[in-house]
């Protein structure tokens, strides 16, 4: 009717954040589009984990004295216990061949760092559609390759080259989900994307459980890429993306097609023209900025610490859910699923005033710390349930899952908009970092079987006591530029008493 006209022709033009609150900013549409990409989540998590598995080794023995020193002799006289087939018994990785496992998932995570710093830019320029979509497309080329490889050197390879595809591919689609939605949903979407992670660990023990022959299990986890690859071209392009490169018509197409399926069928979108199309900062001098500031200068090496440990225990005590003794896909299982209880968890403390972003930070990664160490002082086998080592590797797990999902969030507020991307992307190499390093440190346990716990308890503790010398941003405002840093308002906790001797004066 004539009612609704009224309300389907807004006057003149408007921002793109105006233009959500009239599409909607978490409609149907917008719902659906997020379930995709969330989804994906869960390949991604097979492709992350795959090594846990498909790396694993069985039981052995040796039926001679001296241990063979070459692979033709260990064929000879190594018998695998037969429950399942993986790399270690295929091209006999074990004794002084073991570490091959380690480097393998080393390599993938080498793979992820570089991902990670291609695929970004590489999105800037060229748009989020196409280049997560040819990254998809090599992310499922390179998983066949490692499921049919013929030797180890062909396998290894595979996995760096999967490590870069599905980096790069994932980190996309997480930015694509953030910008499909309006800016008050994206703390949302990004839990929902970690969220699913989680349940794609125990999707694929539950996986690894059902197939034992470690060729079509790798091949299984992979085809569901096959899937979302296909059903990826009924994405439509990055509305803010779009936006942001000048090409205004096609995101109002684009926010019209979203308001169609989100039930309003007569909208004329029409955006004003993005004053700061392609003008954006370029990376290297964003880069700078972030070095020449004096107060960003810190906080981005206290952050990259952080980062670093998060990763470093985090990937290093899923890593070590093989070695945990017990049954190899319950342990994975139970990586997995422990994460879920600490999204709602963190979500809830980060919000009160009394713990805010920085106090529990600190005191996740404090008692991350603490119970990695407490597993140095437990005898090998307890009967006790409540402190066996498994379980105290657990309750790691799920606090350092807590802290990097809050770290995530809390970096975003650090920075300033000017040099938030650039930032993050710092953050996250370094994050990486610590993943090209963990798949080592559980096997360090040939130095003394708690030097694995000692190397992440130590990190944990460190970086939750440096967490403290970072500022609160919880109910502060959002830094846009550098000036803003300078204000009162964003300098760390020790000067409030001054600010507030200020405010009485």
């Amino acid at each position: 009717g004539t009612g609704g006209d009224a309300v389907g022709w807004p006057s003149g033009a408007m921002e793109l954040d105006e233009a959500f609150g009239l599409v909607g900013e978490f409609g149907p549409r917008q719902r659906r589009l997020t379930a995709f990409l969330v989804l994906l989540q869960v390949f991604v998590a097979f492709q992350s984990m795959l090594i846990l598995i498909v790396g694993a080794v069985p039981e052995y023995h040796i039926d001679q004295e001296e241990i063979p020193t070459s692979t033709e002799g260990l064929a000879k006289h190594v018998k695998f216990a037969s429950n399942f087939t993986s790399i270690a018994t295929e091209w006999y990785l074990i004794k002084h061949e073991a570490y091959k496992v380690s480097l393998a998932s080393s390599l993938y995570f080498a793979g992820l760092l570089i991902g990670n710093i291609m695929f970004g830019p590489l999105s800037d320029k060229l748009g989020r559609k196409p280049v997560y979509m040819s990254g998809l497309f090599f992310d499922v080329i390179f998983g066949y390759i490692s499921a049919f490889a013929p030797s180890y050197e062909i396998f290894a390879m595979s996995r760096f080259f999967v490590g870069i595809t599905n980096g790069g591919m994932s980190l996309v689609s997480f930015v694509l989900t953030q910008e499909y939605v309006g800016k008050s949903f994206w703390a949302l979407t990004g839990s929902l994307t970690n969220v699913t992670f989680a349940v794609g660990i125990a999707v694929y023990a539950l996986l690894g459980y059902c197939i034992r022959e470690w060729r079509f299990l790798a091949f299984a986890s992979n085809s569901p890429g096959l899937f979302f690859f296909l059903l990826s071209f009924m994405l439509p392009e990055s509305p803010r993306w779009l936006y942001s490169q000048g090409r205004t018509g096609e995101a109002e197409k684009v926010l019209q097609y979203i308001a169609l399926g989100n039930g309003k069928e007569r909208l004329a979108v029409k955006l004003k023209p993005c004053a700061g199309a392609v003008k954006k900062d370029d990376s290297t001098s964003a880069v700078l900025n972030l070095v020449q500031h004096p107060v960003l200068r810190w906080r981005t090496v206290i952050l990259m610490y952080i980062w670093y440990v998060c990763s470093l225990v985090y990937y290093g005590l899923t890593l070590n859910a093989g070695e945990l003794g017990g049954n190899l896909y319950l342990n994975v299982a139970l990586y997995g699923l422990v994460e879920v209880p600490a999204f709602p968890l963190c979500m809830f403390f980060i919000e009160k005033p009394w713990s805010g972003r920085r106090k529990s930070t600190t005191a996740f990664l404090i008692f991350a710390g603490f119970a990695c160490m407490f597993t140095m002082f437990l005898p090998e086998n307890t009967g006790d349930m409540f402190f066996s080592p498994s379980l105290l590797a657990l309750y790691g797990k799920f606090t350092v899952s807590a802290a990097f999902n809050i770290i995530y969030i809390y970096t975003s507020e650090l920075y300033p908009t000017v040099v938030r991307n650039a930032g993050l992307g710092i953050c996250s190499m370094a994050c990486r970092l610590g993943g090209i390093l963990a798949p080592f440190v559980p096997s360090m346990k040939s130095l003394g079987p708690s030097v694995p716990f000692m190397i992440f308890g130590i990190s944990g503790l460190s970086a939750g006591f440096l967490t403290l010398l970072l500022p609160e941003t919880l109910n502060r405002p959002i830094a846009e530029t550098f000036e803003d840093l300078q204000t009162p308002a964003y300098q760390t906790l020790k000067n409030k008493k001054v600010n507030l001797l200020e405010e009485n004066s």
